[in-house]
């Protein structure tokens, strides 16, 4: 049983460097301020372990994530001063991670495949 579900959600987890754990929060707050004007956005937050941060986020689909990684790109570019990205998920059906893969391919992310369940 295939999936209709075009829901993409983009995985990133940082490691935020000595001393920066405050200016990335605060860089947090504006991320989620910026974000939740985007309408394709369903979810989005993040989460902490020590100096590990993790951004909890799902779109509508492909089109959405996209529009989203424009909205916060200057922000992105912010944090990754105080922050490393340690990893970086990327899930969806197929026909939405094809339309993923060039654009966001330089940030050599691994790209799961939904291939079954549903969404409510």
């Amino acid at each position: 049983m295939a999936t209709q579900d075009t829901c993409c959600t983009i995985v990133p987890y940082f490691k935020v460097h000595d001393g920066k754990l405050a200016a990335f929060k605060k860089l947090c707050e504006q991320f989620v301020e910026k974000t939740s004007t985007e309408p394709k956005c369903l979810y989005y937050g993040f989460s902490f372990l020590g100096d590990q941060a993790f951004c909890r986020e799902g779109y509508k689909d492909a089109e959405g994530l996209l529009a989203h990684v424009e909205n916060v790109g200057q922000l992105l570019q912010e944090a990754m001063t105080i922050a490393d990205l340690t990893r970086l998920e990327i899930h969806g059906p197929e026909a939405e991670l094809a339309k993923l893969r060039g654009p966001l391919g330089n940030l050599n992310p691994a790209f799961f495949v939904l291939e079954y369940g549903f969404r409510r």
